[in-house]
């Protein structure tokens, strides 16, 4: 499990290869403690933006500080690797 500014700091060392995560959030405390999983995102970072596809299939830009806002509140699964190369640059870096 990472946190967004841990699973940035992996795709930034990464780029250009797109991994998939799953947002998960908990709630509750204790026995009452539950963790719902909000769904499977594909994430590529690209220079100073990270390419993020949501479970609707939706594709987005986000800067550093706006992907960190958006998924500062989950807790991340580990990011597995979809074989998807963006651009090049990983080949030859």
């Amino acid at each position: 499990m990472l946190g967004a500014a841990d699973l940035l700091t992996f795709l930034t060392q990464r780029g250009g290869c797109e991994f998939r995560v799953t947002a998960l959030l908990s709630s509750g405390r204790g026995r009452k403690a539950v963790v719902r999983e909000l769904g499977e995102y594909r994430l590529t970072a690209r220079g100073s933006q990270v390419e993020a596809t949501g479970p609707s299939g939706q594709t987005r830009a986000l800067s550093h500080d706006d992907f960190l806002q958006v998924f500062g509140s989950y807790v991340l699964s580990s990011p597995q690797p979809t074989g998807h190369l963006t651009d090049l640059g990983p080949l030859f870096a």
